[in-house]
């Protein structure tokens, strides 16, 4: 019998060709990686040794936000755009070539019921990490869970600072990169001297205003405070701080009113003739979800200290701001906390991909440096102490309830969660 093999040429190896194939995957980025290549390339023992919720085709995160109560409002917004994000990685391939499952609870604006969610997460859930929280009473009614349990927790809100833990990357800004920064602004730019501070009653509009009460009278010595008052969460009659305000007759009404609460605050003070065409006012906690209650013609003319605005003018954010709409409807606003939610799934895809390992002490490890070329608020990196370097900026409320940016740092500012003579 003729034998037509040529024995002068190479012979398939189905072996050695699918090594090779995984080589040349090994040496490429991760995207589009087949999943049966990434199942081989990175075997579930392999990346998972600590037990995690993750199979050779799914990796389980958790989502814990208020999707009810009074923080609705403004974490509804974070709840959508980590969403948005894990849709975007899942079909880019997932991570490791396994998709993202998510699992949603609801802490709902109760800081006992994110403690207990966190912990339902962790232990029974055991999920590889968790995207939530917006207040700080949320945050640290979590932290001793998470710190327990070695979670590891993506945390999208401006914050006081004054905290760093292994197992949190806090994807908003701290006080030096928007308190500190929206005051000097305010000094400079609008001449003010006295300022009359006024939050709801939690820690992160107390602690907040305890910072910048020093810059204000010591440490950037910019004048004197006048006034300082907190209401409840969801308090709703303002009244009597709009009497006091218009007895001191401050330069600068710096606020940190969150939640629904906004919305009265801000109709309340229009109706006593506390106009942004009358009196300077700078915000830490109103973003364009909380426009869509308060409303463009009661906040037209005050300003807000953030880091990203919707109207933000860059290739990354147009296409961030499409896609979200395509999501979520035309209509839908994206707000600074929205954004900063937005990034917490991309770190952790980026972090995991260098550990080659979805374990939270390898994860954590290869964190720091991690840079993110294509955030809608620009190119942002994780600092060492878990925090991003990023602008801060001032934004204008417009009567259509967009803000326009009127100010910017002129370079990143370096997270300082500890800032010497805050404390």
């Amino acid at each position: 019998m003729s034998n037509d093999r040529d024995d002068s040429l190479p012979q398939a190896n189905p072996s050695k060709d699918r090594r090779r194939l995984l080589q040349g995957i090994a040496s490429l980025p991760l995207i589009g990686v087949p999943a049966w290549a990434a199942a081989e390339q990175f075997p579930t023992a392999k990346v998972n040794t600590t037990k995690l919720a993750i199979t050779d085709t799914e990796v389980t995160v958790g989502q814990l936000h208020s999707a009810t109560g009074t923080m609705a409002i403004s974490e509804t917004g974070s709840i959508q755009a980590e969403q948005l994000a894990i849709d975007q990685i899942n079909a880019m391939g997932g991570i490791l070539g396994r998709k993202i499952k998510v699992i949603k609870e609801d802490g709902a604006s109760d800081w006992p019921t994110f403690a207990e969610k966190s912990k339902k997460l962790l232990v029974n859930d055991r999920v590889a990490c968790v995207f939530g929280c917006w207040t700080s009473a949320s945050r640290k009614a979590v932290l001793p869970v998470f710190e327990k349990e070695n979670g590891l927790l993506y945390y999208p809100t401006f914050y006081e600072g004054l905290e760093q833990s292994k197992n949190v990357f806090y994807t908003g800004q701290e006080a030096t990169q928007q308190i500190i920064w929206g005051l000097d602004w305010g000094a400079k730019e609008k001449k003010a001297k006295t300022f009359f501070l006024v939050g709801s009653d939690y820690i992160w509009p107390r602690t907040s205003m305890k910072i910048a009460r020093k810059h204000i009278e010591t440490v950037g010595k910019l004048g004197s405070v006048v006034g300082e008052e907190y209401y409840p969460l969801g308090n709703t009659n303002f009244n009597s701080l709009i009497n006091k305000i218009k007895v001191a007759k401050p330069d600068c009404i710096f606020a940190a009113v969150v939640g629904g609460s906004n919305v009265a605050f801000y109709k309340q003070l229009k109706a006593a003739g506390i106009t942004g065409d009358k009196q300077f006012l700078l915000t830490l906690s109103v973003t364009e979800d909380e426009m869509t209650g308060v409303g463009g013609e009661n906040f037209a003319g005050f300003y807000s200290s953030m880091k990203y605005f919707q109207s933000l003018d860059n290739d990354n954010n147009k296409k961030f701001v499409a896609a979200f709409k395509a999501k979520y409807g035309a209509g839908s606003v994206i707000g600074d906390v929205t954004q900063a939610g937005y990034l917490g799934p991309w770190l952790w895809k980026a972090a995991v991909e260098k550990a080659g390992s979805f374990d939270v002490d390898a994860v954590v490890k290869a964190s720091p440096g991690i840079e993110l070329k294509t955030a809608p608020e620009g190119y942002v990196k994780l600092d060492e102490n878990h925090h991003l370097w990023s602008r801060a900026r001032i934004g204008q409320g417009q009567a259509d309830a967009t803000f326009k940016v009127v100010a910017e740092s002129p370079e990143l500012i370096k997270p300082d969660p500890f800032p010497k003579g805050y404390q």
